[in-house]
C-alpha cells in the first residue's frame, strides 16, 4: 500500500504537469486546455510569457503572428484568453445574457451584415461606416460605441476573431451549430468544461475548484443555474484526496507520483500562468502571498508593477520585474528564500532563464 499523498507531492505534479516538454504552439495550447490573455506587456503580454515556457523556440508574439493558421480561438472562458476550437465551440451558441434594447438589436444586425457582406472586417473600417459614436465603458472612460458593441457581439457568439493587426481585433461573422437541449447532453457540455478547468489548473484544493466552476457562468451563461449540482457531479467523478486539512481535485487518469519533472531549472512565471494563477493554492504549496500590483498605486506596491514569480526547482523563491532599456534586459529580483539564491546551481541556472528571457524578446 503507497504512502499518503502530501503537500509536496502535489506542489512537484502542479509543476510537473504544466510545465511540460516544449513542443509545438498548436499542441502547447491544446495541453494547456486554455491560456489567459492580459494586454499589458511588460516585457511581454501574459500570454506570450505563458507559450514561451511551453513552445520550442517561441519568441514574443508568435501566438498572434500564427494564430489564423491555428484551430484556436479568442474567447471568454473562467477569464479571456484562448482555447482550442473544440472547446470553444461547447460555449456556444452563448445566450442568457443581459438582453439587449431594440436599438442595439437593430445596430447589431446592421454590423453583422456588413461584416457578413465584407468577409472579414477592422473595427476601424465598421465603425467609419457606420459611426455610433461613443459610450461610457465599464471603467468610466470614454469608449468608441462600435468597438463595445463589436465586443459584446463577439461574446454573443455572433462574431469571431479571425486575427489581430497591430493588438487589434479583426472579425468574421460566425454561426455556431445549433447544440441539443435535453438534459443530458446540457450535462455532458458542461461536465467537459469542467474538465477543462481541471485540466488547465490541477491539483485544485476544494475551494478552488468552487470558485473555477462558479467562473463557468460567464462562459455559459446560459447554463448559470446547472453550474452547481455539475460541481456536485465532478466531485463524484475527480480524483480526490485530503492533504494538510484540505480536500484536493485533479483528472482522474493522472497520478501525481507519476508525473516526471524536471528538476534544475529556474522559470520566471507570467502572473496567470497556470503554475500561480490560484493565489490561494500558491500559498498553500509555497507559504507566501505573492499578489498581482499593476493595477495598485505605486507607493503601495511590495512586489513591482508586473512581478513575475521566480520558480526554482519546484519552490516559488522570490520574483522578478523586467524591463528593456535601451536594447538590454534590465532583471530585478526579490526573494522571499535568499538560501536559494546563494547556491551555485541556482545561479547558473537564473542566467540560463535570463538567456532564454533574450531570446524571446529577440535582444
Amino acid at each position: 500500500m503507497s504512502s499518503p499523498l502530501t503537500l509536496d507531492d502535489l506542489r512537484a505534479y502542479a509543476v510537473a504537469r504544466s510545465l511540460f516538454k516544449p513542443t509545438t504552439l498548436g499542441r502547447a495550447v491544446e495541453s494547456l486546455g486554455f491560456v489567459q490573455a492580459d494586454p499589458i506587456r511588460s516585457p511581454a503580454r501574459a500570454q506570450d510569457l505563458i507559450l514561451r515556457h511551453r513552445v520550442a523556440g517561441y519568441g514574443a508574439g508568435d501566438l498572434e503572428r500564427r494564430y489564423a493558421g491555428l484551430d484556436i480561438q479568442e474567447d471568454f472562458f473562467v477569464n479571456y484568453g484562448f482555447l482550442p476550437g473544440r472547446h470553444w465551440s461547447l460555449m456556444h451558441p452563448r445566450s442568457g445574457a443581459t438582453e439587449w434594447d431594440a436599438a442595439t438589436k437593430r445596430r447589431a444586425r446592421a454590423v453583422l451584415d456588413f461584416v457578413r457582406e465584407r468577409g472579414v472586417a477592422h473595427p476601424r473600417e465598421v465603425d467609419a461606416h457606420f459611426a455610433h459614436g461613443s459610450v461610457m465603458n465599464y471603467w468610466g472612460g470614454s469608449s468608441n460605441a462600435t468597438t463595445h458593441l463589436l465586443d459584446r457581439m463577439h461574446y454573443r457568439g455572433l462574431l469571431r476573431v479571425v486575427r489581430r493587426d497591430s493588438g487589434i481585433r479583426v472579425y468574421a461573422a460566425h454561426e455556431h451549430a445549433k447544440r441539443p437541449r435535453h438534459a443530458a447532453a446540457r450535462r455532458e457540455q458542461i461536465d467537459a468544461l469542467i474538465d477543462l478547468v481541471v485540466r488547465t489548473y490541477a491539483p485544485l484544493p476544494a475551494t478552488s475548484l468552487s470558485n473555477l466552476v462558479s467562473r463557468l457562468r460567464h462562459a455559459v451563461p446560459q447554463h448559470h443555474g446547472e453550474l452547481r449540482d455539475a460541481l456536485k457531479r465532478a466531485r463524484t467523478w475527480l480524483a480526490r484526496a485530503r492533504v494538510d486539512g484540505s480536500d484536493w481535485y485533479w483528472p482522474a487518469d493522472e497520478d501525481p507520483r507519476s508525473v516526471p519533472m524536471e528538476t534544475e531549472s529556474v522559470r520566471l512565471l507570467a502572473p496567470f500562468d497556470p503554475v500561480v494563477w490560484d493565489r490561494r493554492r500558491f500559498e498553500h504549496f509555497w507559504d507566501w502571498p505573492y499578489r498581482f500590483e499593476a493595477y495598485t498605486p505605486a507607493p503601495k506596491r511590495q512586489w513591482g508593477y508586473y512581478a513575475l514569480p521566480l520558480l526554482w526547482r519546484d519552490r516559488v523563491v522570490g520574483w522578478g520585474n523586467v524591463g528593456i532599456e535601451g536594447g538590454r534586459l534590465k532583471t530585478q529580483l526579490g526573494y522571499v528564500d535568499r538560501a536559494a539564491s546563494r547556491e551555485p546551481a541556482y545561479r547558473r541556472e537564473l542566467e540560463a532563464e535570463l538567456d532564454r528571457m533574450r531570446a524571446f524578446l529577440a535582444l
